[in-house]
């Protein structure tokens, strides 16, 4: 959009081109900023990815638990296990809380993405039910269960049965996210 120019005119006209010359202003630079936000799916996506890939991770550890039908792993499964989500949970702090940090970015550019109204409701309100649907259980459930796995202070009985419950949540969380990121590249 080109400049607007005001003619070199005094009293009530040069008044209006003022007042429309700073209205086009504040347009142009909401354009500006709205143009920052707008491409919100590509933000959630690529959380979306983000999170598939530390799921996949810790899935390649918690399949070993696929292979034993009895009600206790093998010691050198748990140990196995166990070491993965000591390093992943406790030694790696500060790093750890990034995954936390994605969650809560990706929650928040699907917000913004509901509230900017640019794509099908449904992609936005999908992914906001998908991932928060699973956010919160991985924060209150999934998390402390590793930590307890990779503190390896429990029997190999609760030890165990932590792994597969850790490994059936990973699935979940899996399957959620998948689907989000594939709404979210529905939104392209």
């Amino acid at each position: 959009m080109g400049r607007l120019r005001c003619p070199r005119t005094q009293g009530y006209a040069s008044a209006r081109c003022t007042r429309k010359m700073e209205t086009e202003k504040v347009f142009a630079k909401a354009r500006r900023i709205n143009r920052g936000i707008r491409f919100m799916h590509t933000f959630a996506a690529a959380g979306a990815g983000f999170l598939l890939a530390v799921l996949w991770f810790d899935l390649m550890f918690d399949v070993q638990t696929r292979k034993h039908e009895g009600s206790v792993l093998p010691p050198q499964v748990l140990a196995s296990i166990s070491a993965y989500y000591r390093r992943v949970t406790t030694e790696a702090y500060p790093m750890n809380r990034l995954i936390a940090l994605v969650m809560l970015l990706t929650l928040a550019a699907i917000c913004v993405e509901i509230w900017q109204g640019e794509n099908a409701w449904w992609i936005g309100w999908g992914s906001l039910l998908l991932a928060g649907s699973g956010f919160v259980p991985t924060m209150t459930r999934t998390v402390p269960n590793a930590r307890r796995l990779g503190s390896a202070q429990d029997s190999a009985e609760e030890q165990s049965r932590l792994a597969r419950a850790v490994r059936r949540d990973h699935m979940f969380s899996f399957a959620r996210m998948t689907c989000v990121l594939v709404l979210q590249l529905m939104a392209y």
